[in-house]
């Protein structure tokens, strides 16, 4: 009777959340079409002005005109490369140096200061120089994205390495061990969601870092698309560009965070 009890109650637990789950999913897609069908609305009317602020149908219709003549699959397919990248070479210089800086207590505490200094320092202004330095060049673009998260991702990732349980290092020290041994067998296994969490931010940055490379260096790409734009007032195409720019930061989250359900269901079967 009570095992049935439960497995009633249970049910309704169940059913509960996926209630909520739809109520919330449904209210954010009203909230989006409502943002959409005002702009429209208000473009159409004259309530704003259509040749600064645009509008959805002129959005879509521009969008489709470059899809026809594919010159939008360049530019989009450039971008995501260059944030791939970024963000690959990230994920492993980070790994790379957080790792070293474990190892070596006596390395951290030199290096700490110089990376928190230059993880506070605005990445917007190393850009310039990395085209004086590099050339206006696909690699200053890359650069430009791992600049916004590297420093970061390493202070990060050495942190998460320094919340291991102590007690298990000993125990690997205890058992004769070494401290390669205490690394692969406590310390990366611990830090997994840590760095997992790491890349769902690192994403995100490398795509600023790489608009942001974009912009000054750029021939192609989301970003050189919005900075010519607004040099020739195409403000059509700018607006494109931003809402291809969301909807691809989306799509490259949402991929990070299915990997992450992935490693959490491999961990709980």
């Amino acid at each position: 009777m009570e095992v049935n009890e439960m497995s009633v109650k249970q049910q309704e637990f169940l059913k509960g959340r996926q209630k909520h789950r739809t109520i919330v999913s449904v209210f954010r897609v009203l909230i989006l079409l409502l943002f959409f069908i005002l702009w429209e609305i208000s473009s159409a009317t004259g309530l704003i002005d259509s040749f600064i602020f645009s509008s959805p149908s002129k959005i879509v219709r521009c969008f489709w005109n470059m899809v026809c003549d594919r010159s939008i699959f360049l530019h989009v397919g450039v971008t995501v490369y260059e944030t791939i990248v970024s963000f690959l070479l990230v994920i492993f210089i980070a790994l790379l140096c957080a790792v070293l800086l474990w190892f070596s207590p006596k390395l951290s505490e030199i290096m700490e200061p110089y990376l928190v200094v230059l993880n506070s320092l605005p990445k917007s202004a190393l850009a310039p120089l990395l085209i004086v330095w590099l050339g206006a060049t696909q690699t200053t673009i890359i650069v430009s994205g791992m600049s916004v998260a590297i420093f970061g991702s390493i202070l990060s990732l050495y942190t998460s390495f320094h919340t291991v349980d102590q007690e298990k290092i000993k125990l690997i020290y205890t058992l004769h061990g070494t401290k390669f041994h205490a690394l692969t067998k406590v310390v990366i296994p611990h830090s997994i969601p840590a760095i997992i969490s790491n890349m769902k931010v690192n994403i995100g940055l490398c795509l600023v870092g790489v608009i942001i490379g974009e912009f000054l260096a750029a021939r192609n790409g989301l970003g050189y698309l919005i900075i010519y734009s607004s040099q020739v007032f195409k403000l059509d195409w700018l607006l494109m560009a931003i809402v291809l720019l969301c909807i691809l930061a989306m799509f490259l989250y949402a991929c990070i965070n299915l990997l992450e359900k992935l490693y959490l269901g491999k961990r709980h079967s």
